[in-house]
């Protein structure tokens, strides 16, 4: 450990700064935040197809029981057999009674009203959407505006993880979602009880690598080197890159709900590991972890859905509220 600054840095030291190198050299963060950049960096993002996948929740979130969710527009019943998980449209065909009232057996859903059975085969016009379980979140391909491909684009995630996954929703586009994770400038400043300082070490339009001291617990902070990259239109991954935990991802996937208001869903999934001696006794006590994981990344997304929401008035020239 050692102060820096006021700050108690834990964990392994990184390679000391030199101030005058960095990008941002004397220049204060509402001046390094070019609003310009950001827009370059998201028009690069929404240049790259999600093959028309979207997030529908984390994978513990959906089980044997059908559950009513809503994205892309349309409301869906999502289930779990053995075979994985399903995705279907909510209203039976029949009389367009509501699924995600039906029993499952055998795979199907027996309609509440009739009985009619409906499995993953699909009956008529009523057919399962395509389904992906990547072990931490469901995704289904919904979203006939872009090239379909056979499964979503994913990032490198670490072995033997634990985290967390939260889900809130959002008044915005799933852009402005993106755009606030181009915006790292923000983040001691809106974000002060995570973030005691972030400095950006290399400003690239594909990528972002920033030196970020995490707060613990007031001035006790844990300082990381991590990069920040938009693999898709709807999804933004930081990896950390050096210091502690290295490996350990943070990914936010951003998926249509409805376009009237309009509404996004926002889907974080964090993924931590360590070479440390002791992670297998962490990995362990993972449900313990979780809710904390969880608390800190939603607390983190109340402040960041009002950013967003804020940037989508004002660039639909709405009265923000």
């Amino acid at each position: 450990m050692r102060f820096d600054d006021g700050l108690l840095q834990l964990g392994r030291p990184l390679p000391p700064l030199d101030p005058s190198a960095l990008p941002g050299a004397g220049r204060p963060d509402w001046v390094q935040a070019d609003p310009r950049f950001i827009e370059r960096a998201l028009a690069r993002a929404n240049a790259r197809s999600g093959g028309g996948w979207v997030v529908v929740d984390a994978s513990a979130n959906v089980t044997a029981a059908p559950r009513r969710v809503r994205r892309a527009g349309r409301d869906w019943v999502v289930w779990r057999t053995d075979a994985g998980p399903h995705l279907a449209p909510d209203a039976c065909p029949h009389m367009g009674a509501p699924l995600h009232d039906a029993k499952v057996e055998d795979r199907c859903l027996v309609c509440p009203w009739h009985g009619l059975r409906l499995g993953p085969a699909g009956r008529g016009d009523w057919r399962p959407a395509p389904t992906f379980d990547d072990g931490w979140l469901v995704w289904a391909r919904l979203l006939d505006d872009e090239a379909p491909t056979d499964a979503p684009t994913l990032p490198r995630r670490p072995e033997g993880a634990i985290g967390g996954v939260i889900g809130m929703e959002a008044r915005c586009e799933a852009e402005d979602v993106i755009a606030n994770r181009l915006d790292p400038w923000h983040g001691a400043h809106f974000h002060p009880h995570s973030f005691a300082r972030l400095e950006l070490l290399e400003v690239d339009e594909d990528v972002l690598r920033l030196r970020v001291s995490y707060r613990v617990v007031g001035r006790v902070c844990v300082e990381v080197d991590a990069t920040f990259h938009a693999p898709t239109r709807r999804s933004i991954v930081m990896t950390i890159v050096d210091g502690d935990g290295v490996g350990s991802v943070v990914e936010t996937h951003a998926s249509p709900v409805d376009s009237a208001g309009p509404r996004t869903a926002v889907v974080e999934a964090t993924l931590a590991t360590s070479d440390r001696r002791g992670f297998g006794l962490v990995r362990q006590l993972a449900p313990l972890a979780r809710p904390l994981i969880e608390a800190r990344a939603r607390k983190l997304w109340i402040e960041d859905c009002a950013y967003a929401e804020r940037r989508y008035a004002l660039r639909v020239g709405r009265s923000p509220t």
